[in-house]
Formats: C-alpha cells, sequence, structure tokens
C-alpha cells in the first residue's frame, strides 16, 4: 500500500525564512514516518519562487494527496496578510490557491506557529490541558498560538506586541540572545519580562516554550516569575510540519 493511499498519511510543509522543509507524517501516531526533506528558501522570497521550492518537495516525496503548509504570517482562508520574514509581495496572496495550482494538490495553509501549537496540544506539552494555553516559539523572532479549551484563537502574533519600545521579538527573541552575545540569565531575564506582560494580558495556565532553544530551557528557565506553569516543547522542530499535516487531514474531513 503506497503513502498516499493510507488516510492517516499526510505531507506536511514548513515554510520558514531560510528554508522549506517537508516530511510525511503519520496524522495518528504524531510521527514523522520519512527523513525531513529541506531546500533552503530563495532569496527573494517571492510567491512564485516559494511555490516552486513547494513543488520540489512534493515531487520529492512522489505525493498525490492532500498536504499542509505553514506559513510565517498572518493566514486567513488561505491568503496571506503579512510578510515580517518573507518577501512584502506575499503580501494579500492566496498562497493557498497558488500551491494548489502549481501542484495540483488540495493543500491548507495555517500560520507557522498557530502549526506548531495544534501538534503541541494534540501529541505534546499542551494534550488533554483545559483553560488558557500559550505556546511562544522563541527563535528568529517569536511566534505565537493561544488556545483555550482545546480551541485555537488563530494569528495573535504576540511577538509583535510593542514591548520596551519595539517588537517583544526584537527584545527576547533566541536570535537577539545570539546577535548581542547576551549571557543565558541576562536574556532569560528578558524572556522573563516578556513573559510577565503577557501572562499580564491573556491569564494563561500553561506557556508552552517552543523553538530550538527549548532544548536548552535549563538554562533560562529559573529566571522566570510567572502565575502560569511554563513548560518545554516535546515537538521541538517537527511542531510545524507535523501540526500543518493534520490541519490539511482535518479540512480534508470536513469536506
Amino acid at each position: 500500500m503506497s503513502a498516499a493511499s493510507n488516510g492517516n498519511i499526510v505531507l506536511g510543509i514548513d515554510i520558514g525564512g531560510s528554508g522549506i522543509k517537508g516530511a510525511l507524517v503519520d496524522v495518528e501516531a504524531g510521527e514523522l514516518v520519512e527523513r525531513r526533506f529541506r531546500i533552503p528558501t530563495p532569496q527573494p522570497s517571492k510567491p512564485k519562487k516559494v511555490a516552486a521550492v513547494v513543488k520540489q518537495i512534493v515531487d520529492h516525496f512522489e505525493w498525490n494527496g492532500p498536504v499542509g503548509a505553514t506559513f510565517p504570517a498572518i493566514v486567513r482562508g488561505g491568503r496571506v496578510y503579512s510578510a515580517a520574514n518573507v518577501h512584502k509581495s506575499w503580501i494579500g496572496t492566496d498562497g493557498r490557491a497558488l500551491f494548489e495550482a502549481q501542484t495540483g494538490l488540495p493543500f491548507e495553509l495555517v500560520n507557522d506557529a498557530d502549526a506548531a501549537g495544534i501538534a503541541e496540544m494534540t501529541y505534546g506539552a499542551g494534550k488533554g490541558r483545559t483553560g488558557t494555553v500559550l505556546m511562544l516559539t522563541l527563535g528568529t523572532g517569536i511566534g505565537s498560538a493561544l488556545f483555550r479549551d482545546g480551541v485555537l484563537v488563530p494569528n495573535t502574533e504576540l511577538g509583535h506586541l510593542i514591548f520596551k519600545g519595539s517588537d517583544a521579538e526584537h527584545y527576547a527573541a533566541d536570535s537577539v540572545r545570539e546577535a548581542e552575545k547576551l549571557s543565558w540569565k541576562a536574556w532569560g531575564k528578558r524572556v522573563a519580562a516578556y513573559l510577565d506582560h503577557v501572562e499580564y494580558l491573556f491569564s494563561p495556565n500553561l506557556i508552552i516554550i517552543g523553538g530550538g532553544v527549548s532544548k536548552k530551557h535549563e538554562h533560562y528557565f529559573r529566571y522566570f516569575h510567572t502565575e502560569a506553569q511554563v513548560v518545554p516543547a516535546k515537538m521541538l522542530n517537527e511542531a510545524g510540519i507535523i501540526g500543518a499535516a493534520l490541519e490539511a487531514h482535518r479540512s480534508m474531513q470536513r469536506a
């Protein structure tokens, strides 16, 4: 039986500012079934060039079924409404229609942090949790996914809250730690101040910290003093791919 004929297998693609990676996902288990395939994001990252890379990834897996894709922007109904880390020509583009025309396959397009949050809430650190759960991904920027009793509030973009006079991600993203050569203590205190701010605004019961730096949480979690429980993400760099694939699967189930 081919992968495409197994209804639990879906292709997930994670589109980022520096790389576009995909993998086949078992959406029942929440696991990759093959090694990820990655291609650098074309520069400039204009829609047609990105769509061509998406087609390469589809072809690599010889895939002929539904596809879930993340995108680093506000996404509503498959259309892109912002472009913080990709070319500005994406604003207003119907990304879902573009990818479907390029590949001939049905696509579900979702904000990248929302996709990661969906994976964590379904299979990872947020599984079974009710109340208000906030996932924050600390990387090049700060992504966010907000859930109330397991239901996503999409496109929150809390990395762009004005904090300390600028976008919060310009103060507390992991890329800032690296660029400014901050110690874990200095950066941890910055993240702590940001967490205090979002906690005041949303009063979450649980905060999940994602992004690659979540693997080193023991270095900086000690500086947090939130009322909410703070835990590291479990899905790590596979979260976007898995969450996007799950959203595509759910979309097909609803159709």
